[in-house]
């Protein structure tokens, strides 16, 4: 079927007009559907509902970072982070441009003020974070970048797109993929029972009541002020009270970006904090997942997203529901 994909096109607005208008008119020349900024070019709280609607109905999420931050929301996080961020939740698959000579762009296009400085570097450091990116440093290098690695995303992960009314699958057969996704969840819940019985052969694992530290980060705005500052933290938890803690939100099956964050808020608040952006070390929470897949409390699987990408999704086992639901019960 003649398919079109729905890209949303994410960057601050004032200092990329230009290279803004490069990447739609490459995704148009691509036949993709782009979508962004210029739906909504006031930025507010009451449209991040809107915003969060367009991202959803999105096949793919084209990220380019200049020299700037953007402008805050009141959690002291950009509108571009707080996209970005959402599409990882989301499960799509991302495809991120970053200007490769940052000294070299011009004063009124880079960041001046050296908190938002700080954001940007962090912010460019986690999109670089487990993913490939492409660097640029004119506009009109975007448009070959963006035709380069769009197609080979779409190439290795092909996303549901959109096609004609007229083109679409009949009932009959939107009925027989149906019943083929159950029977395929039916046979991946035995995979994960038979998994879990596994775990719990390993041998000289640590008790599920001793302790493991996770340090995290986190920002906090003064009263009054426009500027955030950055502090650390660190968490000291039994394995069966950070599973007690989380375990709740795995039901759903929800995404590994999704278990990280809400663990990381969990955590922060357990320590009497409170804050934005905030996030735990990476391969501390790669041991927490791989800790409670040996206990046989869950299961991880990489599997495609509504949106059609990929991402890793987390599942509770049966071991793992009895104990949320012995932990977490009202006695």
């Amino acid at each position: 079927m003649d398919k079109r994909y729905q890209v949303f096109v994410s960057s601050t607005y004032a200092d990329l007009k230009d290279e803004r208008q490069h990447v739609i008119q490459a995704l148009m020349e691509m036949d993709c559907i782009p979508a962004g900024m210029e739906l909504f070019p006031a930025a507010d709280e009451e449209q991040w509902e809107f915003i969060k609607k367009v991202i959803d109905d999105c096949d793919y999420y084209l990220l380019v970072i200049g020299g700037r931050y953007g402008s805050t929301t009141d959690d002291g996080i950009s509108y571009t982070e707080k996209e970005f961020d959402y599409a990882v939740e989301q499960g799509l698959k991302v495809v991120a441009l970053i200007h490769g000579a940052p000294y070299n762009i011009p004063f009124g296009k880079s960041e001046t003020d050296p908190e938002l400085r700080e954001k940007l570097f962090a912010f460019k450091d986690k999109v670089m974070t487990g993913r490939l990116v492409k660097f640029w440093q004119a506009a009109s290098e975007l448009p070959g970048l963006v035709a380069l690695s769009l197609t080979k995303t779409i190439k290795m992960y092909p996303a549901v797109g959109w096609v004609r009314a007229n083109h679409a699958a009949s009932e009959d057969i939107l009925s027989d993929i149906n019943q083929l996704r159950k029977q395929n969840a039916e046979l991946q819940n035995t995979v994960n029972e038979l998994g879990s019985q596994q775990a719990a052969d390993i041998k000289g694992i640590a008790d599920i009541d001793s302790e493991f530290t996770i340090n995290g980060s986190y920002y906090t705005r003064r009263h009054g002020s426009s500027s955030s500052t950055k502090y650390s933290f660190s968490s000291t938890i039994t394995w069966r009270d950070l599973f007690s803690l989380i375990s709740p939100y795995l039901v759903e099956n929800p995404n590994d970006g999704l278990v990280k964050s809400k663990l990381a808020a969990s955590l922060l608040e357990r320590e009497g904090k409170s804050g934005s952006t905030i996030s735990i070390n990476d391969q501390e929470f790669k041991t927490v997942t791989i800790q409670l897949e040996a206990y046989g409390l869950i299961t991880t699987s990489y599997n495609k997203t509504t949106q059609g990408g990929m991402a890793l999704f987390w599942q509770l086992t049966k071991k793992g529901k009895q104990l949320m639901i012995e932990s977490r019960v009202i006695k």
